[in-house]
């Protein structure tokens, strides 16, 4: 093999070369980015889930669709507002069984933190932490349940499989406590949940 081989063949290696690296650098998370995100979540409840007029309450768990969108403020730190339709729980206690049901909306705020932003790589890990608002609706007639405020956290993976789109999967937890009023005689009792939601979907970046 004479030297222009040679040559030819080294330069078709680095321009090979060249277009990997410069299609996994396409790949790392970097401050500026922004992504979107939907798909599909399952809230378990738990039990013993608070109390109404000295009756155990318990709200079962429930399933809907999920979404939301970030921002990356540095390469490893970013923001994330996600929410989801309206979950409706079925309501039971201890001495009457089912007493019917309550739409809850989650709206989190979170900041994010990437171990392997600004790196090559396929797999994007993070974990989150931030404040839960949370909004019931459809309550029982006679009762209403006021908003919640707490803490909510999380850990998730972003699994590349073009530059743009990517594979998501995560689980939080969030604190919802709420006080539970009867019209006209004012608090009767209090909902405990605690969610711990398993979701999964597709993340898209801009």
């Amino acid at each position: 093999m004479n030297l222009m081989s040679n040559m030819k063949l080294i330069s078709a290696a680095v321009i090979t070369a060249s277009f990997a690296l410069a299609s996994q650098a396409a790949l790392a998370y970097n401050a500026g980015d922004v992504f979107v995100r939907g798909g599909v979540a399952k809230t378990n409840t738990g039990s013993g889930n608070g109390n109404v007029a000295g009756d155990s309450l318990n709200v079962q768990s429930e399933s809907g669709f999920t979404f939301g969108a970030g921002y990356l403020l540095t390469d490893k730190v970013g923001l994330e507002l996600n929410s989801s339709e309206k979950f409706e729980h079925e309501l039971n206690t201890a001495s009457a069984g089912g007493v019917g049901s309550i739409d809850r909306l989650p709206i989190n705020l979170l900041v994010n933190y990437y171990p392997m932003g600004g790196l090559d790589s396929r797999v994007q890990p993070y974990v989150g932490a931030g404040l839960n608002y949370t909004r019931f609706s459809g309550e029982p007639s006679g009762f209403n349940v006021d908003e919640s405020y707490g803490v909510i956290g999380q850990a998730g993976v972003d699994l590349a499989i073009t530059q743009n789109i990517l594979l998501n999967g995560y689980v939080s937890y969030a604190d919802v406590r709420s006080d539970i009023n009867a019209n006209g005689a004012g608090q009767v009792g209090e909902i405990d949940i605690e969610p711990v939601t398993i979701g999964g979907g597709v993340t898209y970046r801009f």
